[in-house]
């Protein structure tokens, strides 16, 4: 008998010193990290969803109390009744368990806690190996050790994978019923609480059958009152999470967002939650346009970028017509030949030079340095000297070129970079007409500089970035610089106007007339073209946009309604996102005034030339003679001699 009990001692020495060293074990070992990848969220400015980055794994982390405690009931109910009274193991399952398999001698039964499922979630695969069972234990036991029960259950409740890429509850809830899992229903969590078993079978999308008999099942396991119980079997859930519309928004939109985290340093990191900039009405309006605006069968590409000039917020961007086609962002990764899309950028510079709306040029055939013979649009000229306003509304090529060249085509590129421009610009006097290539959104973000009244930013797409518990990582802060002359800029804005003024000219259609039936409101704009490109830029005091098509293999734009789409996807984009808005109309600050102005003469209207177009100016710049001009009382004195261009 005492050989017995100094045996018997001798195990529970051996039990207890063992025990000892496996506690000693765990706590050297130490928490084990339970961090996972989760998925990005991307919210619009309204505060709604715009897209998820989740590399095929869409995962969320919300807290427990953000949970609907039905989850947590019929988890617990079917997966871990004794969840918070064991650490970890349940031992009665696990004898049980462990018959059935020496009977079958094989791994045919499970008997894991809440615990284990979410150790091997974190850590393990699937594999019923006993060796995998063993390291389940480990990390089973350091995680009982490390962290509290309601931390476990959090953890495994935002880990489980439900199918179809969901992992974790928030994910699931999103999916298959298209809502947060805090506002989940008795039925609803039911369900959901079925499919770990085996998404592919008890997926209510895989066989709602089987989904339906499981969810049954969990039902009547939660110890439900007979009320509540009654009602959840009668509320069969409608799947509804799944739906095409419930898809990613705006792709190349997030495709510029992605690279601006990256930038940032954010684009290796998980689990953020970014507030961009995107307004979806205005997304939605750039999406139509461009699918309203081009046929199906066309081959012709086109992006747009919208922005409001107040904040240089970028509020719609489409790099293309088919991201599913083409995820090329044509937005801000295409560079193409802007046409006269850069004569505003010249003519700001001509204003700082002394140039007035009404300064003269003669537009006619012209050659420069011998060799460079630009012409206009279907070779119109005026074969008589024209006003800068003129010049601008009908895109008189001969006229900028004549400027570019008097002011050096490097003040043409420093002013352009001044506005935004970042792609390099070549300076040689065929830059007037736009021959080295830009991005979309560099030029609309020069736009709102103009529109903005002189005031430059940097655009933007982000205004927060956050962690998943709500921690501000970046936050935009506001800034801003008045980079030009407000007065000067209220004098090349409203000359921007005429473009959309059939009357400003005889010699040639202003660039946007053919528009004028579109448009319900004043517009500033600019048009412009190469053999290869034709833009569309315009604004009101609070949207931007410019749209650019062309073909991606840079082939020539040979059909006719190709010629036009931009124009049209333009117009029906800015009256799609001002409709039901008041016109508003562009500020003039003080030191402008307004004149009645005889473009021929480029004079004050008289009763001899009653057709005067309302130009502004600055104050002190206005002609002060009357048309027709006086006689010149130097006509007799000698100048010298200037190219024949300088006219």
């Amino acid at each position: 008998m005492k050989k017995w009990i100094k045996w018997i001692g001798v195990v529970v020495i051996l039990f207890i010193g063992a025990a000892a060293l496996l506690i000693y074990a765990l706590y050297t070992a130490g928490p084990p990290d339970t961090t996972v990848s989760r998925s990005t969220i991307f919210y619009a400015a309204d505060g709604t969803k715009a897209a998820e980055s989740h590399a095929g794994e869409k995962r969320y982390w919300v807290k427990l109390d953000d949970i609907s405690p039905h989850v947590v009931n019929a988890v617990i109910a079917i997966e871990d009744k004794k969840f918070y009274r064991h650490f970890g193991f349940d031992l009665k399952r696990i004898a049980g368990a462990i018959v059935a398999d020496v009977k079958a001698m094989a791994k045919v039964q499970g008997a894991s806690t809440i615990t284990q499922q979410y150790a091997r979630n974190i850590f393990l695969t699937n594999d019923k190996t006993w060796k995998r069972k063993i390291k389940e234990a480990w990390y089973a036991a350091r995680i009982e050790l490390f962290y509290s029960k309601d931390e476990i259950l959090e953890g495994y409740l935002n880990s489980v994978y439900f199918g179809h890429g969901a992992y974790g509850i928030e994910a699931a809830s999103r999916f298959y019923f298209d809502k947060s899992a805090d506002s989940l229903t008795i039925s609803e969590a039911a369900l959901l609480a079925g499919i770990p078993k085996g998404p592919s079978i008890y997926s209510p999308l895989a066989s709602r059958e089987k989904a339906e008999e499981r969810r049954r099942l969990i039902l009547s396991e939660m110890n439900l009152p007979e009320k509540d119980y009654e009602e959840a079997i009668g509320e069969v859930p409608d799947i509804t999470g799944f739906s095409p519309e419930n898809q990613t928004n705006a792709p190349y939109f997030i495709d510029a967002v992605r690279t601006e985290l990256e930038a940032l340093g954010f684009l290796e990191q998980s689990g953020l939650k970014v507030y961009t900039t995107l307004n979806p009405k205005h997304q939605k309006a750039a999406d139509e346009a461009l699918k309203n605006g081009i046929d199906s069968s066309a081959r012709i590409e086109a992006a747009l970028v919208s922005i409001n000039p107040t904040n240089h917020f970028v509020t719609a961007l489409t790099g293309g017509r088919d991201y599913r086609i083409s995820p090329f962002n044509r937005a801000v990764q295409a560079v193409r030949q802007p046409g006269s899309l850069l004569k505003p950028f010249l003519y700001y510079a001509a204003l700082e030079k002394g140039f007035t709306p009404v300064t003269m040029r003669k537009s006619e055939p012209t050659t420069f340095n011998e060799t460079y013979k630009p012409k206009n649009f279907n070779s119109q000229y005026a074969e008589r000297n024209v006003t800068m306003a003129e010049a601008l509304a009908v895109s008189d090529n001969i006229y900028a070129v004549k400027t570019n060249m008097l002011l050096g085509p490097e003040t043409l590129a420093q002013t352009a970079k001044q506005f935004g421009i970042t792609s390099k610009l070549e300076a040689v006097p065929s830059l007037a007409l736009g021959t080295s290539g830009v991005s979309v959104v560099e030029v609309a973000n020069s736009y709102a500089t103009i529109a903005a009244g002189g005031v430059y930013a940097d655009p933007v797409f982000i205004k927060r970035v956050e962690s998943t518990d709500g921690a501000i990582l970046y936050e935009h802060k506001k800034r801003t610089e008045q980079r030009f002359d407000k007065k000067k800029m209220a004098v090349l804005t409203h000359m921007m106007t005429g473009m959309f003024d059939g009357s400003m000219s005889d010699y040639a259609t202003p660039t946007g007339a053919v528009l004028a039936d579109r448009l319900t409101r004043t517009y500033a704009g600019k048009s412009g073209s190469t053999p290869f490109d034709y833009w569309m830029a315009g604004f009101t005091p609070s949207a931007v946009s410019v749209v650019w098509t062309g073909y991606d293999d840079g082939s020539e734009i040979t059909k006719t309604e190709d010629r036009s789409r931009a124009k049209v996807i333009w117009a029906d984009y800015m009256e799609a996102i001002h409709k039901g808005k008041k016109p508003a109309l562009f500020k003039q600050p003080a030191g402008v005034t307004a004149a009645a102005i005889d473009l021929k003469s480029g004079k004050l209207a008289s009763s001899d030339c009653p057709d005067g177009h309302t130009i502004v100016f600055e104050k002190g710049t206005e002609p002060a003679e009357s048309c027709p001009p006086a006689p010149n009382k130097y006509e007799d004195l000698v100048f010298p001699e200037l190219p024949d261009w300088f006219r």
